[in-house]
């Protein structure tokens, strides 16, 4: 009964096949994890360039309606051309109104 015990064989994974599936892993990882911040980094531009548009074209819609280029923040969520919270991101975006252009700083 010994000898069967002895003999007989467990199926599972050796030392050199589980470093081998870790290195893969990490491998992975190194190759996956550059590519995420970059994309972060893409994503924020498009989204700051559409604040831009965006403040842009209420600048001008403003200008259309009321015949003047002397506008602001202020005016134009006063107006209801933007709202307060998009108020908030174009200034949380450094998106600056200069002689009616919107500019990000």
């Amino acid at each position: 009964m010994l000898k069967k015990l002895l003999c007989k064989r467990h199926k599972a994974f050796t030392l050199i096949e589980m470093s081998i599936v870790l290195f893969i892993i990490s491998l992975l990882i190194l190759i996956v994890l550059p590519n995420l911040s970059q994309q972060r980094k893409s994503a924020s531009k498009v989204h700051s360039n559409a604040m831009v548009s965006v403040v842009q074209t209420q600048i001008d819609a403003y200008e259309n309606e009321n015949g003047t280029d002397d506008v602001d923040y202020a005016t134009l969520e006063s107006n209801n051309y933007l709202t307060a919270s998009q108020v908030k991101k174009a200034r949380g975006e450094h998106i600056a109104i200069i002689k009616g252009r919107a500019i990000q700083k």
